[in-house]
């Protein structure tokens, strides 16, 4: 453990940081869910509803560098293929 006051406070920082940054990672994979599942169930509409409405959230939490910009893309990229290859 640390023994400077700094240290010490750096170290409860990190552990706030911690928690934040993984909510907002569940909160991630959360609406990701959201998506696949309405894909599954058929209905591209619904699909592209949920899709639309989880976009800009997952944009926002990429832009606080909590997961790469580049994988987000990715994972965006992927939902809109899946949504359009709906018949």
């Amino acid at each position: 453990m640390a023994n400077i006051a700094s240290a010490k406070k750096r170290a409860r920082q990190a552990v706030q940081r911690r928690s934040h940054n993984a909510a907002l990672r569940s909160e991630l994979r959360t609406m990701i869910k959201k998506v696949r599942k309405s894909i599954a169930s058929g209905d591209k509409q619904a699909a592209t509803a949920e899709f639309r409405t989880s976009q800009s959230r997952i944009d926002s939490i990429a832009g606080k560098n909590v997961v790469d910009q580049n994988g987000v893309a990715r994972y965006k990229s992927r939902l809109s293929a899946a949504i359009k290859a709906m018949p």
